[in-house]
């Protein structure tokens, strides 16, 4: 048995890096569904349908449970996945899995409550309102997960989304770092256009954009202050491990890494951030 982790290409390897350091002995299994990457373009039933079918390629391949290393699919097809399908499924394979996503914990770490906080409603007006950010895709971005979630928890934080159109698949592609600079730069004037100044905190809601998580750095006043969706994954998978050890995740530190689309080593933004090269295994082989 493994830890799957799942996202459209190469992006959620910034989640996978994070779950490995956490978890160096884990058994670990990873998906790029990089012949239909990127998904923050797709309808709702595509992003449903396409996430479906890499989690049943990452159970089949042993995986106990899998982490959608992926914001548009958690914010997308997590909950659906969860509510019509998954219970079905566990019948006809005959064990434990199941399927988490990166966007409770990110909420948690950006709001610092618990999941189950609900904020009291009150009239009065609030005088310091803390600006976060939010980099996203457009599927993301039309969910409003984000909003709607943290606006539950904590009336201080006002959230501002920036879809960022096409940046997951020019990092996909492997585009160069001059014209990915040119629109994280765009898009971080874009939301200070928007907000009528620079946002206090950022996330990076989209795992691609921490491959290149130096440009938005750059891009945004110093000291900006970016929470950090991979350790936020990382501490919430190892608590929800030690609570149900029925997810047999393995001991061996075997690392396997598959791809819908063409196998074969990544490109050399991904090398850099990974500090070595990283090849793929076609899924179809296994």
């Amino acid at each position: 048995m493994a830890i799957g982790v799942f996202d459209s290409g190469v992006g959620g390897l910034s989640i996978h890096r994070a779950l490995v350091n956490r978890m160096p002995e884990a058994d670990f299994i990873y998906l790029g569904d990089q012949k239909h990457a990127p998904y923050g373009e797709r309808s709702g039933e595509e992003i449903v349908d396409l996430t479906r079918k890499g989690c049943e390629t990452l159970f089949d391949a042993g995986a106990s449970i899998v982490v959608l290393a992926c914001n548009t699919a958690s914010a997308v097809a997590l909950r659906r996945l969860q509510s019509t399908w998954l219970a079905d499924y566990r019948k006809t394979i005959g064990r434990p899995v199941n399927i988490l996503g990166i966007i409770v914990p990110t909420i948690e770490a950006a709001t610092g409550l618990p999941w189950e906080h609900e904020a009291e409603r009150r009239g009065a007006k609030i005088e310091n309102v803390d600006v976060l950010g939010i980099f996203c895709t457009t599927a993301t971005a039309r969910s409003r997960v984000y909003e709607i979630e943290i606006d539950k928890r904590r009336q201080d934080l006002a959230v501002f989304t920036e879809p960022c159109i096409g940046l997951a698949g020019m990092i996909e592609a492997g585009e160069s770092e001059e014209k990915l600079r040119a629109v994280v730069e765009s898009r971080v004037q874009a939301l200070k256009t928007r907000i009528g100044r620079y946002p206090d905190r950022a996330i990076l809601g989209c795992t691609h954009y921490e491959i290149i998580g130096n440009l938005f750095k750059a891009a945004l006043p110093e000291g900006t202050p970016l929470i950090h969706q991979p350790s936020s994954v990382a501490d919430a998978l190892e608590e929800y491990l030690t609570r149900h050890p029925e997810y047999q995740v393995g001991a061996a530190s075997a690392r396997r890494f598959l791809t819908t689309g063409e196998p074969g080593p990544q490109s050399k933004t991904v090398e850099a951030f990974w500090s070595a090269p990283v090849i793929f295994q076609s899924a179809t082989n296994t």
